[in-house]
């Protein structure tokens, strides 16, 4: 039997090189669409919660404010990571607030349904729906922006 050790040297193992692929990193239709849904999911599912509170309509905008500051902000992020993934310059300044921005949505709601006075099923429902949101506002994000590099690529 011929056992290979990570330790022996072997000719086969030196000749090879790693190939190196460019790899179609085109979203598949199943993904685009599957974010698509999660997004419309949790955006209408905590806007339905929301129109049938029994809050106050001051109460009701707060949290809508924050599920649409939430979704913007989340989508400001994933652009600037990706642009300065990419080497495009962004700003220390608008890159920090981005994440001041996503990091405060998330804060004012936690703080916002900690003192609410809702059943903890419901603070969960809100909290579920919005962190959907934002988990599918990035991955929509995400995946049109690889559409758009892969079919600039493809046109080159």
């Amino acid at each position: 039997m011929n056992y290979n050790f990570s330790s022996d040297t072997n000719e086969e193992k030196s000749k090879k090189k790693k190939i190196q692929k460019e790899f179609d990193n085109k979203p598949t239709p199943a993904f685009i669409g599957a974010s698509w849904v999660a997004l419309v999911a949790g955006m209408l599912a905590f806007c339905v919660g929301l129109s049938n509170a029994a809050m106050l309509l001051n109460e009701k905008g707060y949290y809508l404010t924050i599920l649409l500051f939430g979704l913007f902000s989340a989508v400001s992020v994933q652009k600037n990571v990706r642009d300065r993934l990419e080497g495009t310059e962004v700003t220390d300044m608008y890159y920090g607030i981005s994440w001041f921005a996503a990091l405060a949505s998330i804060t004012l709601l936690v703080i916002g349904l900690w003192n609410a006075d809702l059943e903890l099923s419901e603070k969960g429902f809100y909290g579920m729906s919005f962190t959907l949101s934002l988990f599918a506002a990035i991955a929509v994000q995400k995946n049109t922006r690889d559409k758009k590099y892969i079919e600039s690529t493809e046109e080159v």
